[in-house]
């Protein structure tokens, strides 16, 4: 695995971004969100896209408690703040929407990448970060292809650890 990508027990790089949730579009860092629980990164590549939408979607049904008692789900992409708030609130996602627009958070957790079908330079790479309620990585995955969802189930694991 690369590098850059952050290891399961190192600290989790620590970010600042415009965040589509229920007050509108606020700047918030990651330590906003650390605390009792832990918090999911969920990276995707594009709002309203077919696989991203399902994955979210998913998120939202099947992993509902992970959004409200047992963790924290924000997802993350490189699209515009205003784009997020719209697939938000189109999808009745209960979660935060961070907005990469420079792809500074990708970068950092080094899953920044190009689409060659599509020839998209700087969009998220679909992954899957938990991290502790101290701010530490205890879990990560990332897919081969960006059509592959992630095992919700081991996500689920994660956060119960």
């Amino acid at each position: 695995m690369d590098d850059s990508v952050p290891a399961v027990g190192t600290d989790a790089p620590t970010f600042s971004a415009p965040v589509a949730d229920d007050d509108g579009i606020t700047p918030r860092s990651l330590e906003a969100y650390l605390g009792e629980t832990p918090t999911v990164l969920a990276f995707f590549p594009a709002a309203f896209s077919s696989t991203c939408t399902t994955e979210l979607c998913t998120f939202r049904d099947s992993l509902a408690p992970l959004a409200t008692d047992d963790a924290t789900v924000l997802g993350i992409s490189t699209d515009l703040p205003w784009a997020l708030a719209e697939f938000r609130e189109a999808e009745s996602l209960p979660f935060p929407l961070v907005a990469d627009n420079d792809g500074s958070i990708c970068r950092a957790y080094g899953v920044e990448t190009r689409y060659e079908r599509l020839g998209i330079d700087g969009v998220a790479r679909r992954s899957v970060f938990v991290v502790d309620a101290d701010g530490a990585v205890s879990y990560r995955w990332l897919a081969d292809d960006p059509g592959r969802e992630p095992d919700y189930e081991a996500v689920e694991a994660a956060v119960e650890h």
